[in-house]
């Protein structure tokens, strides 16, 4: 049979447009199972906090659940691994930390995976302080009778560390107060029982996981590290007051692994845009010290 030319590209143009109507469907169907949203740094820390309020959002909005998957271990990286090896269909999706993939692309030569190249970003979440908290055995009430505190005790005031941004903060702390203090790691939210049993004094910790110990009186807070002060403390100070320039802070969002379809890093860019609007998940952010991040634009 010959076909008029007309016809033929026609035909031609509408088998060309097949593919994109079916990926642009298969993105607005998803998601049809359930989908692993993994964090690196284990139950109870921000970023599992973080990770379980988008996902309750999420799964209430697409009515599929968004199971949390802690990967802890090497500073969040197996988290990504995981993530940049996983199937890129969007059942396996990453909580982007400032921690774990802004800090680490820079300190390790050698990783499994290279963080820009492998994980997409999809949208951005939300943004947090760090506090300075001390456990009460500490005299100390605020920064500066910290550090004269401090160096009365050279090297006997233990500093905890919970992963890498909370090390970092207490050492350029350590460094802008001209401090000598002893670094004890930790995994991830183990770091708050030796707090609390006293094993570490110090800890430059997450709002989000720390403002429950804080307000139950557990650990004092003397100051936040944000240039401002945050509105679930609005009567401890910001570092910066006492050490001129000195500002952290924490941020999360949400990637994919490379060669996820832009239909589907779309849709969800959409939705979790509207999760982060949503006045309930505001509030449940805001009673833990986070503020919503800005926008990713899809």
């Amino acid at each position: 049979m010959k076909l008029p030319r007309r016809t033929f590209l026609h035909l031609a143009a509408g088998a060309a447009a097949l593919p994109a109507v079916s990926c642009f469907a298969w993105a607005q169907a998803y998601p049809t199972r359930p989908v692993r949203l993994i964090e690196g740094f284990g139950a109870g820390g921000a970023p599992d906090i973080i990770a379980r309020l988008i996902g309750q959002s999420l799964s209430e909005q697409l009515g599929q659940s968004f199971v949390i998957e802690n990967r802890s271990g090497a500073s969040g990286n197996i988290a990504t691994d995981a993530v940049a090896r996983a199937s890129p269909d969007g059942y396996t999706l990453l909580l982007i930390t400032s921690t774990t993939n802004a800090i680490n692309t820079t300190l390790y030569d050698k990783l499994s995976f290279d963080f820009i190249r492998d994980i997409v970003p999809i949208a951005s979440i939300a943004r947090a302080p760090l506090v300075m908290e001390v456990h009460p055995s500490v005299p100390a009430r605020t920064v500066a009778e910290f550090i004269a505190y401090a160096k009365a005790i050279p090297g006997k005031v233990n500093m905890a560390s919970a992963g890498t941004l909370t090390q970092m903060a207490a050492e350029m702390f350590k460094m802008m107060a001209g401090l000598d203090l002893f670094h004890v790691p930790y995994r991830g939210a183990q770091v708050f029982p030796a707090l609390l049993a006293g094993e570490a004094q110090v800890y430059f910790g997450p709002l989000l996981s720390s403002i429950g110990y804080v307000r139950a009186g557990n650990l004092r807070a003397l100051a936040v590290t944000t240039t401002t002060r945050s509105d679930v403390l609005p009567d401890v100070p910001v570092l910066s007051d006492t050490l001129p320039d000195y500002e952290a802070s924490a941020w999360f969002g949400i990637g994919a692994p490379k060669s996820t379809p832009a239909e589907l890093i779309e849709r969800l860019n959409k939705e979790v845009n509207i999760s982060i609007a949503d006045p309930k998940f505001k509030a449940r952010l805001a009673n833990l010290g986070g503020t919503v991040l800005g926008r990713l634009a899809g």
